[in-house]
């Protein structure tokens, strides 16, 4: 097999994979909008059952970083496809189990508290899943395609959504619901079972990173992977988890408060929401990799903070368009969001695996990345929903994704220069290449910036150092 069919095989690997995972992750935040308030929190009033239900959907957020610590430390020990096919397992099981757990009907207070834990299994999965992903794609690929090559396994993320919001917007559509409380909501939970079976079938038939492969005959290997992150890559590691708390806010506001907002104070049919999130899906599957591509010419930044500028600008157009109630204003609202995100979303995998040296890299991108959606992802939506209780309006929740996004512009301003020619930020800097350590990544764990770390070791396009 030629180098570049290997790499259109791994390439495909992750976006079939993190797709199945995403899948499985958003259909657990639709169905917190849309059913778990009613079904595992009906003692309580409407608000408060669904902040309940948003909590339970928050946890997953809460695991993640510790997925990403526990599968990073092996992703960098044994191995990236080892770790990839238990990730996928672990998420696939925990996404069947909750298509089958009774609710609180039937199981009273252990219902919500069953649900919770099969949540945190989730979180594990995916906080375990997204590093190896992108470093597969990237470590196995041309190092002047790496931003595009690492986008793909980003498009797992609307691709994922798009199958989330698709099942359950036909299981809404064709049921009742009364039927689709019963156990509509439960087919597609199920039918993960089925999709987990077809993601490993590809992920076992793909190689190791040749990356990853080089440390390990080198036997230079780190002991304790994370330890040494903190270590040696702490402006790194800060710099990767403030660059993605804004891209976190804006999502789940853009995805998952849309349906709680449109279905509550809007009180318009789910289906409007899922429908206007499908659409804005669609439209990042070709976004993502275009604007990865893109960072490969003119730099990982500007394309990164672009995507922010915008976002922040357009949310102020996001409200009062689904206050119109239109349905065509309302997807106009959604695909304009998502395009924003897709700006950062598209160079966000390569920006942050490239911080990062290779024999360190799955434990640094994963803390990295996973870390953040504990202050992101994980109470954007119960602080919107707050946040419109206590203001009554939206301008609010406005104002607080536009706060995350600055927080996103000061990561990515401290991020450690390239060390390599690489134009990550459209500045290269061929003072970083050569230098004593340089070709030595395999033994290297510093970053230039980092206190402490070997200011020639690279963390430049990973394939580079091969």
């Amino acid at each position: 097999m030629t180098a570049t069919s290997q790499t259109r095989r791994v390439i495909a690997a992750a976006l079939v994979g993190t797709s199945l995972e995403w899948y499985d992750f958003f259909l657990y935040g639709s169905a917190a909008a849309l059913v778990f308030n009613k079904l595992f929190f009906p003692t309580f009033e409407p608000l408060t059952g669904t902040l309940l239900a948003f909590l339970t959907y928050a946890t997953g957020f809460v695991a993640r970083p510790l997925g990403g610590i526990v599968f990073g430390h092996f992703g960098d020990r044994i191995g990236r496809r080892n770790v990839l096919v238990a990730t996928l397992l672990l998420m696939g099981a925990a996404t069947f189990a909750i298509g089958l757990l009774p609710g609180y009907a039937t199981l009273g207070v252990a219902a919500p508290l069953l649900l919770t834990a099969l949540r945190f299994l989730q979180g594990l999965g995916l906080g375990g899943e997204w590093g190896g992903a992108v470093l597969m794609s990237i470590e196995h690929g041309d190092p002047r395609r790496s931003g595009f090559n690492a986008s793909w396994p980003q498009v797992g993320v609307p691709a994922g959504n798009l199958l989330a919001a698709g099942v359950l917007g036909i299981m809404s559509a064709t049921l009742s619901e009364e039927a689709f409380l019963s156990w509509g909501w439960r087919v597609p939970f199920l039918l993960s079972g089925v999709l987990v079976v077809v993601g490993l079938w590809i992920r076992l038939r793909i190689v190791e990173s040749p990356l990853f492969a080089r440390v390990e005959r080198a036997g230079a290997k780190a002991r304790m992977p994370l330890v040494e992150v903190l270590r040696t890559h702490p402006r790194a590691l800060l710099s990767a988890g403030l660059s993605r708390i804004g891209v976190d806010v804006a999502f789940y506001t853009f995805v998952t408060y849309i349906l709680a907002y449109v279905t509550g104070p809007l009180g318009l049919e789910r289906g409007v929401a899922l429908n206007a999130v499908l659409i804005g899906s669609v439209f990042q599957l070709f976004l993502i990799p275009l604007f990865g591509a893109l960072s490969d010419r003119v730099g990982r930044r500007p394309v990164y903070l672009a995507g922010a500028t915008g976002a922040a600008v357009w949310v102020f157009a996001f409200f009062p368009l689904l206050d119109t109630r239109s349905f065509p204003l309302i997807t106009l609202a959604s695909v304009v969001a998502l395009a924003c995100h897709a700006a950062m979303y598209g160079p966000q995998a390569a920006f942050i695996a490239e911080l990062f040296s290779t024999r360190l890299r799955y434990s640094g991108a994963s803390m990295g990345y996973q870390v953040a959606g504990i202050f992101g992802g994980a109470p954007a939506p119960i602080i919107a929903i707050w946040l419109f209780d206590r203001f009554g309006g939206t301008v609010a929740v406005s104002l607080y994704v536009v706060a995350a996004l600055a927080v996103t512009a000061v990561g990515l301003a401290m991020a450690p220069g390239p060390r390599d020619d690489a134009p990550h930020d459209g500045a290269p800097r061929p003072r970083d290449v050569g230098l004593p350590g340089a070709p030595g990544d395999l033994g290297g764990a510093g970053g230039a910036g980092d206190p402490g770390g070997d200011p020639g070791t690279r963390t430049g396009t990973a394939s580079r150092e091969a």
